[in-house]
């Protein structure tokens, strides 16, 4: 694919992403953070094997240890704040 047909399609899923989230109800958002930390999750582990696959090239496995630390980053987090999140649901004992 040409960069300009790759440049349309990252555009127009970025406008695409925003309308969908911003028409979410707060009622939603516990369980899509989970799904998206599902997501997070799948591109860890393609990060990790991509690195496995740098075969010596010192740029590509910069790139993929910074991929691998901002997934891991993105994962944990997510994980931290869907619980955060839930614990708010759940019946406080007086």
């Amino acid at each position: 694919m040409s960069f300009e047909v790759l440049a349309f399609l990252f555009l127009l899923s970025m406008f695409l992403g925003l309308e969908l989230i911003s028409k979410v109800p707060a009622t939603l958002h516990t369980p899509l953070m989970s799904g998206s930390n599902a997501i997070s999750g799948i591109t860890l582990i393609g990060a990790m094997v991509l690195a496995a696959k740098t075969e010596g090239n010192l740029m590509a496995m910069i790139l993929a240890a910074v991929a691998v630390f901002f997934a891991s980053i993105n994962v944990v987090g997510g994980y931290l704040v869907t619980d955060r999140m839930l614990e708010m649901f759940k019946k406080k004992e007086s």
